[in-house]
This record gives C-alpha cells, structure tokens and sequence, in this order.
C-alpha cells in the first residue's frame, strides 16, 4: 500500500482523539481569554498536527519490511501520538509560565 495512503488512514484514526486533546488544551484554564492566547493556541495545534504527520511518516519508512505488515502502521501511530502529546505538553508549560508572569 502507499505510504502517504497509509499515513493518511492512520491520522484519520487519530483524529477524534487529537481533537478531544486539543479541545482541553484550548478550554483550560479559562482566563485569560485573548486573541494572542487564541492564535498562540492555534498555531501549537497546527504545530502538533504536522509534526505529528511528519513523525508517522517517519515511522511507517523506519519500519518497512521489518515485523510484518502491521508493525509499520503501529510504531507511525504511537510515534504520531507521542510527539502530538510532547508537542501539546511543551507548549502546556510555556503557557502556563508566560500566564504567571502576566499575573503575578
């Protein structure tokens, strides 16, 4: 099967499950509520998403033709997840710093 087929298949599957994340991510905490918070928010799940592709593109290449046929689209899932979770975390943290700076 073609790779992109393959990784579009698979984001797909991870995509309520991104969009339940990202919902939570953009809903807490609730104040401060700015336009710069919201595009600042934007632009980190737009971040999550494409480096998440990027990384199950990544993982379905690293794994071909080792483990049989499903091992590819495992290790590109988990890889996908793993750096939208980190992604998100990362941005989580510098949110919430720059929030306490804001309001001390």
């Amino acid at each position: 099967m073609n790779p992109h087929i393959e990784t579009g298949l698979a984001f797909l599957l991870f995509l309520p499950w991104f969009a339940i994340l990202g919902a939570l991510y953009c809903m807490f905490p609730r104040q401060p509520r700015t336009a710069l918070r919201g595009l600042a928010d934007a632009a980190v799940l737009i971040a999550a998403a494409v480096l998440s592709i990027v990384a199950m593109r990544w993982g379905i290449g690293a794994a071909a033709g080792k483990g049989g046929h499903l091992w590819p689209q495992i290790l590109a899932t988990l890889l996908a997840y793993g750096v939208f979770m980190a992604v998100v975390c990362v941005a989580l943290v510098v949110r919430s710093r720059l929030l306490r700076l804001q309001n001390p």
